[in-house]
């Protein structure tokens, strides 16, 4: 069996590679940590603008979704995670 770095192998199915289901996690953290950036962007955005109307909310949200995602891309890609 090949082991790679960092990858812990547990239980009975050790020489089986049976890993402990870091990877499953990821997906989870990855959209909580998005999520709070568009939140945190949203709201940078309605506190910048003069006027709140449903338009500014609506591009806000979608502005905000974009920040987020590169944010959380170049937060990966610094960590290298």
């Amino acid at each position: 069996m090949t082991r790679v770095p960092g990858q812990r192998v547990v239980g009975e199915g050790a020489d089986m590679g049976c890993f402990d289901g870091g990877m499953a996690r990821r997906p989870m953290r990855n959209t909580a940590e998005t999520t709070a950036w568009w939140a945190a962007l949203l709201i940078l955005w309605l506190l910048f603008i003069s006027t709140i109307d449903a338009l500014e909310v609506l591009v806000g949200a979608a502005v905000s979704l974009v920040g987020a995602v590169a944010a959380g891309a170049a937060r990966r890609a610094v960590t290298d995670r």
